[in-house]
């Protein structure tokens, strides 16, 4: 009968032979060619069919006079929100569609919240915050229950409603409790 090699003997071989097989795998590795980082910016044709929000690329400096402390501030002009904390950095910032009728730029307060009703377009909305009025008109932010972005306003109609993506309307009523200040700014 043949004598058996003892198991330490068959794993130190095994390891070895692998340690060996790696090692020249490297080298083969670091002599082939290097991947390496473009260093100019990608052609306006390359991106001309992607259309990444302003918000993944570049985030919407707070605007200035828009207050101080935890807020939401509300541009009538970029037609976009932001969600500002106690520490004055923006939170979230995101674009919106305004209804027919804008509130004046001032301070206002969230007085009511409302989980779900039916808007004066008709479409089922969701997270509306409540926070003015203007010219008899209630002003708040909501969204479409569907994600939907809102339908043209029949010719005459005054909607108060600043609607949101879904997300956003979502980020909003957790962050816009009763009583959180709402800054609108021109």
């Amino acid at each position: 009968m043949p004598a058996r090699l003892p198991s330490w003997a068959w794993v130190s071989g095994l390891t070895l032979g692998a340690v060996a097989a790696v090692a020249v795998l490297a080298v083969q590795a670091d002599q082939g060619p290097h991947p390496t980082v473009a260093a100019t910016k990608p052609s306006a044709s390359a991106s001309a069919g992607a259309h990444p929000a302003p918000e993944a690329s570049r985030p919407a400096a707070v605007p200035d006079g828009s207050g101080n402390g935890r807020r939401i501030v509300y541009s009538l002009g970029q037609k976009r929100v932001w969600l500002v904390d106690a520490s004055d950095a923006a939170r979230r910032t995101f674009t919106v569609w305004p209804g027919t009728v804008s509130p004046d730029p001032g301070t206002y307060t969230i007085g009511t919240r409302r989980d779900a009703t039916t808007g004066s377009d008709g479409v089922q909305i969701e997270h509306i915050v409540y926070f003015g009025t203007q010219d008899g008109v209630w002003v708040a932010f909501s969204n479409a229950v569907d994600g939907s972005s809102p339908p043209p306003p029949a010719s005459g109609a005054k909607t108060g409603g600043i609607r949101l993506h879904k997300a956003d309307g979502e980020a909003l009523w957790a962050f816009g409790t009763t009583g959180t200040t709402v800054a609108v700014v021109r």
